[in-house]
């Protein structure tokens, strides 16, 4: 626990002492508890403050995050405190400067020499869906068909017998024995309860016999929906239980909705989870049904982090009245813009290529992955990308097949030139393998490239294999995007994959895939580059830089204290790294023990 000094008394509050930490000499300690007047690095005089901070932050190192380079360069002076009031940045400097604010009641934290960093946003979550997650089944550690068996088995025998099996988040390709999991696996051990585990990009599902008959799929049909299948064996035309995009939601329309309370304790559970890994605000993908969700948690005072949500809808044009009816415009949960879908995702084939896929079998149905449904009407998608920016909305656009993402950039660029430029940045989520040819064109169009670096450890175990060693010089284009002038923002699309920033950090700059492989490391940033994409740029994304994502002044109070300096540490430790005390707006959200 951080040593802390409350009030013009300074009570330790923590278990360590200040000599365990390395702390607060005595000396000091008495220069700040007499009050007296104190001398800045600078050798100014500074008055004592008539209105005292709430929080003064001392014995720390300050990194500001207001241009993406390491410390010392980013500010003048090597700051090592900062005084907070009122939820917001009231100062920083060094410890002598900050004494000025410090009086009755002030709270007084001693950082101990670590590193102190604004506040994570991660702009990438379903922050309501992860809370669900966190409660549900987990394969993502299976390592074979028999640990995978065993995991289901056990979570239905948790189960009440009415109760479906959810949850998932698979993958094989990190298997000595890479099956491809069918219904036949998990039919016996479901105990005849419907089961939808998802794969881990959620573009795919693994459904059992029983999930099969309710949605009435069968040898005879139902025909593929727009934009998805439903895999079936070649020689009988049974299907096997995966079912690839829009298929899913044959499925999905028969589980039974969460209530309301649920989805709050969704909520509940997933803002206690961002707090204990340093994320104070997220872009979130969210549903209308996690609308009154977000208000209940602001009316009643219990919001952590801050929200930015984009409602993924099928129509935009049908829901635009959603967003002014929901009346959430704060600084803590506001709507603002729509998130769509153009293509699926890498692993499962589904993302739209130019070109074939390498690995594309003769019997394969899309050869180049799939659009969604409203993206393979290109001219009205056109029009509706056009209709929403004039209306004033952002756009969020799913797209990570380099076709996809032309397509997309095509309907950006047409809705420039229908309604003249503006200050408003939409959105190209995921973005991860583009046509080199479309790299410059997102700082040309002022198009955020809102990408998740985890999804780069994910994908290279597989992707040469899948589109072939040409095509990845546009694939996680960090680097170029980057020198290209892009504004790049990093997130990590919980609950798809770990919502630790520091693993994303770690994926960005140390280019390990899960197996530990070093793929496109010409690509990687900087761990200086890799936090501003998580702190400053991503505000300005949202159009709150002047209040959000970074140490200054005049800004929201949101900001970490970590257990490591990601600034000097062995690179190969990135991911380890962790806040010992995470603030929003002020207020300590999480304190490690």
């Amino acid at each position: 626990m951080i040593f802390s000094l409350v009030g013009v008394g300074f009570s330790v509050t923590g278990r360590q002492t200040a000599r365990r930490l390395g702390i607060f000499a005595l000396s000091t300690i008495a220069l700040w508890h007499g009050g007296c007047v104190a001398t800045s690095g600078g050798g100014r005089a500074q008055a004592k403050s008539s209105s005292p901070a709430d929080v003064v932050i001392v014995g720390g190192r300050i990194w500001t995050g207001e241009s993406p380079v390491a410390p010392p360069k980013d500010i003048s002076l090597q700051a090592t405190a900062v005084a907070i009031r009122g939820g917001k940045i009231l100062d920083y400097g060094d410890d002598a400067a900050m004494q000025r604010y410090v009086g009755h009641g002030t709270r007084l934290i001693d950082a101990g020499g670590r590193r102190i960093i604004p506040g994570i946003t991660d702009s990438h979550t379903h922050i309501v869906g992860g809370g669900f997650q966190l409660a549900r089944l987990a394969l993502r550690d299976a390592k074979g068909k028999e640990q995978f068996i065993g995991m289901v088995a056990a979570e239905a025998l948790r189960l009440e017998k009415d109760e479906w099996v959810l949850g998932g988040r698979w993958s094989v390709e990190s298997w000595a024995s890479p099956q491809h999991p069918t219904k036949a696996w998990i039919d016996p051990v479901t105990g005849g309860r419907p089961a939808l585990l998802s794969r881990m990009d959620g573009h795919q599902a693994l459904v059992n016999s029983a999930a099969l008959a309710l949605a009435g799929i069968d040898r005879n049909g139902p025909p593929d929906p727009k934009g998805g299948e439903i895999e079936r064996d070649p020689a009988t035309g049974e299907p096997t239980g995966i079912l690839k995009e829009s298929a899913m939601g044959l499925v999905q329309k028969h589980i039974p909705s969460p209530s309301p309370q649920r989805r709050y304790e969704a909520l509940r559970r997933a803002m206690r989870h961002a707090g204990s890994l340093g994320v104070t605000s997220v872009h979130d993908m969210c549903g209308l049904d996690d609308v009154p969700v977000f208000r209940r948690a602001e009316v009643e005072g219990a919001m952590t982090i801050r929200v930015t949500g984009y409602l993924q809808v099928g129509d935009w044009s049908d829901d635009y009245g959603h967003i002014e009816a929901a009346n959430l415009d704060s600084d803590l949960v506001r709507l603002a813009g729509f998130k769509g879908y153009m293509d699926g995702s890498l692993g499962s084939r589904t993302a739209y290529m130019h070109d074939h896929y390498s690995d594309a079998a003769p019997e394969m149905l899309y050869p180049r992955g799939q659009l969604t449904a409203l993206a393979d009407r290109q001219e009205a998608f056109r029009e509706l990308v056009a209709d929403a920016d004039a209306r004033g909305y952002q756009i969020a656009a799913h797209a990570i097949g380099d076709e996809a993402n032309h397509q997309l950039l095509n309907a950006y660029a047409y809705a420039r030139r229908r309604n003249g430029k503006n200050d408003r940045y939409h959105r190209d989520e995921h973005a991860q393998h583009l046509q080199v040819s479309d790299i410059p064109r997102f700082a040309e169009l002022g198009v955020v490239a809102s990408m998740q670096p985890y999804h780069k450890a994910d994908d290279g175990r597989y992707a040469e294999q899948a589109i072939g060693k040409a095509r990845l010089r546009g694939s996680y284009a960090y680097r170029q995007l980057v020198d290209s002038g892009a504004l790049l923002v990093f997130g990590s699309d919980w609950p798809v994959v770990t919502l630790n920033p520091f693993a994303g950090v770690d994926s960005a700059v140390n280019a390990k895939t899960l197996t530990g492989e070093v793929w496109l490391k010409s690509h990687s940033l900087t761990v200086a580059e890799a936090l501003y994409a998580y702190t400053a740029a991503p505000a300005k994304a949202i159009g709150m830089g002047e209040k959000l994502g970074t140490i200054a002044p005049g800004k929201y109070a949101d900001l970490l204290i970590l257990d490591q300096d990601p600034f000097t540490i062995d690179a190969d430790r990135l991911g380890d790294v962790k806040p010992v005390m995470t603030i929003m707006g002020g207020v300590v959200v999480y304190e490690r023990e």
